[in-house]
């Protein structure tokens, strides 16, 4: 008689241990933000400079190395953190609101919209931060529009057409930036557009990370407190009407708050693509579609692959590389793969 010992099967990771090591990594990447550049600074200084500015307290260190860690690197890796959240939230959203895995937080038109209201305060010679505020307006204003494209037409899917128009707006706007471009002086503003254009956090300063955490803080307040309206949302618009929910007014608040966190976050970054489309296909597969889930896990791996793509950005080679060009290097091909080794299909 044969004996047959049972196979034991590996325990499954936790929902709170997978949140737990998307954490400790992102702690992990932050640390070596503030070591890694062009100016190195190791583990002992790094932790010797900011225990003394907790204390209040001086420390025998160059005050370089103040320099560098608070007004250099601080603020960029803040931004490189809420950028990443931010793009990574409002693609988890779009994709469930939309029902629709290729849809990112650019899909009505707010990247497009921020990239013609930055190109037009190039071409104004504003300053740094009126270019920002161009951005941010023109992004809103540009998803605004769309929305009352969705209003005005009936007897049409709504998400069908709010997607139609946001191609329409953003291909306007494309021409937009186009027009600007070959009118722009070739020699001064045309390098600036452009490379505000391929999305980079080089010169974000304190005060401007400022008012774009506060303004992704106020649109994330609405898709946490809203999360398990979203799990009815995604199931459709007539089991949702079904359910009691109001669909317009839900449809209206996930848009607004989407688009306002989307359009701060590109208004300080310029335009970085594949983040909110690639990072919450993998949070999807970490955690499952529900948003509750989805969201948090979005935020945390967007903030950390967007920090490691800056740190490849600014020391990868003696010029800087823009952010948009090293998401699509990596994210593309990673995205494919994903695609390929996924035995499971999109919710």
């Amino acid at each position: 008689m044969t004996n047959h010992t049972p196979t034991a099967h590996p325990k499954p990771v936790s929902l709170n241990s997978r949140i737990g090591i998307s954490l400790a990594l992102l702690l992990a990447l932050v640390t070596a933000s503030f070591m890694v550049g062009k100016f190195d600074v190791s583990l002992h200084d790094l932790i010797t400079v900011l225990w003394a500015r907790m204390r209040g307290a001086s420390h025998d260190l160059p005050p370089v190395i103040d320099t560098v860690i608070f007004q250099i690197r601080m603020p960029r890796v803040v931004a490189a953190l809420v950028v990443g959240a931010a793009l990574a939230a409002g693609g988890a959203t779009f994709q469930s609101l939309f029902r629709n895995p290729l849809a990112s937080p650019d899909i009505l038109g707010v990247s497009a919209g921020a990239g013609l209201g930055a190109t037009l305060g190039i071409t104004l010679a504003l300053p740094v931060g009126g270019i920002q505020m161009m951005a941010f307006v023109f992004g809103l204003a540009t998803v605004f529009a769309v929305y009352l494209i969705g209003r005005a037409v009936r007897g049409h899917d709504p998400i069908l057409v709010l997607v139609l128009a946001g191609v329409v707006m953003g291909a306007l706007a494309g021409a937009g930036i186009a027009l600007l471009k070959y009118l722009a002086d070739p020699y001064d503003e045309l390098p600036t557009i452009t490379f505000w254009l391929l999305g980079s956090l080089n010169a974000v300063s304190r005060e401007e990370m400022l008012v774009a955490l506060l303004f992704v803080a106020v649109g994330t307040i609405p898709l946490v407190l809203l999360r398990w309206r979203m799990n009815i949302m995604s199931l459709g618009d007539e089991e949702a009407r079904a359910l009691g929910l109001h669909t317009g007014l839900m449809q209206l608040l996930f848009i607004s708050a989407a688009t306002l966190i989307t359009a701060a976050a590109v208004s300080i970054s310029g335009i970085i693509g594949w983040v909110g489309l690639m990072i919450p296909h993998i949070a999807r597969l970490l955690v499952g579609p529900d948003f509750s889930r989805l969201l948090p896990m979005s935020m945390l791996l967007g903030a950390a692959y967007l920090l490691c793509i800056d740190d490849i950005a600014r020391t990868f080679a003696e010029v800087e590389i823009p952010l948009g060009i090293l998401t699509a290097l990596v994210g593309a091909p990673f995205f494919l793969w994903l695609l390929t080794r996924s035995k499971r299909g999109w919710q």
